[in-house]
């Protein structure tokens, strides 16, 4: 029996998205590995950089540069922010519940989720009036962008943009690409609730990577915080929950996943999952599914090609897309 000239590395890193980000893949040796580690994670760095929204850094302009000169003049970009604005802007003509342009009221429950958190004694809501004045400068259609010239301009003085509900998944694909372009062959990226996977596990046993789905009950992902367990390929799996960033009003609990139309975090359901091949795409629509009544999001969910999804349901129960069901562990699938 010839021996698997593959093994498996892996290693993690912090300093990207506010999150860890793990590597891990199969090569013929460590050294290959370490390439692959070394580009990827100063690669997620350079994303983090450019798609940020809250701090500047010497020499780029970011998401922020551009939000700091919202009605003032167009802002020249890097080529990636303009491909990531393009994308969302396009997504967002048939998706309308992920809008990068809710950006002035993002901050707003950012800023009281924020201190909420540090000083739960002070915790409250917005007030609503905030809220709807924020929410009259949400328009995409503001956000101006130069294909060309790469400049991005914001015509409402003030608007701004918020990518956060795609950006982490757009930069985990780009990676991925980039990656499999030098040459990786089997691996997968986990980026906090965003996983890409390429190629198959070459360990001579599995045709099919196993990728636990977190049960939103549960802190951790562990044996017991596991969901389900679906068997992918050359695909993503992306979470959206009110588990993952919250704080807490008067008992109540009130997450990051905030609702175009009501203004308030979404309550349909508690987590949502997407499989489809491309992460950018799985991360803008896992937050547009977790904000639509359930079959509203199916029927978009079923209507689009590549992509399955399934539901958290508010009293514990799981629903899914008729094709995800062949690739969970609880209907039968398996990794072989």
């Amino acid at each position: 029996m010839q021996k698997n000239k593959y093994n498996k590395y892996t290693d993690t890193f912090f300093n990207a998205f506010d999150t860890m980000i793990q590597i891990v893949a199969y090569t013929e040796s460590e050294e290959e590995f370490e390439r692959y580690f070394d580009y990827a994670s100063q690669r997620f760095l350079e994303l983090h950089r450019l798609y940020d929204i809250y701090n500047n850094y010497d020499g780029i302009n970011n998401i922020k540069t551009i939000n700091d000169n919202a009605g003032k003049e167009p802002v020249k970009v890097d080529r990636e922010i303009i491909d990531l604005l393009l994308f969302a802007k396009e997504w967002q003509q048939t998706v309308k519940q992920t809008n990068i342009a809710m950006g002035s009221v993002l901050k707003i429950w950012h800023d009281y989720r924020t201190e909420g958190i540090d000083f739960p004694e002070n915790a409250k809501l917005p007030p609503r009036e905030l809220l709807e004045k924020a929410a009259a400068h949400t328009d995409i259609s503001q956000l101006i962008i130069d294909d060309e010239q790469n400049t991005v301009y914001l015509a409402d003085p003030e608007m701004s943009l918020d990518v956060g509900a795609v950006a982490k998944g757009y930069a985990t694909e780009l990676v991925a690409r980039e990656l499999q372009a030098k040459g990786l062959t089997s691996g997968v990226i986990s980026a906090g609730g965003n996983i890409r996977t390429i190629g198959r596990p070459l360990d001579g046993k599995r045709k099919r990577w196993n990728i636990g789905i977190q049960d939103p009950g549960s802190s951790l992902v562990s044996d017991q915080g596991v969901l389900d367990v679906v068997y992918v390929e050359d695909a993503s799996v992306v979470s959206s929950g009110d588990y993952q960033r919250y704080y807490v009003v008067d008992g109540e609990k009130y997450h990051h996943l905030i609702d175009p139309e009501t203004l308030m975090p979404g309550t349909y359901y508690h987590a949502v999952t997407v499989v489809t091949e491309d992460s950018g795409v799985a991360d803008f629509l896992s937050t547009a599914l977790f904000l639509m009544p359930y079959e509203e999001a199916l029927a978009l969910a079923e209507s689009l090609p590549g992509v399955e999804a399934l539901w958290v349901m508010l009293d514990g129960t799981v629903k899914t897309t008729s094709g995800m069901k062949k690739i969970l562990k609880s209907a039968g699938a398996t990794n072989s």
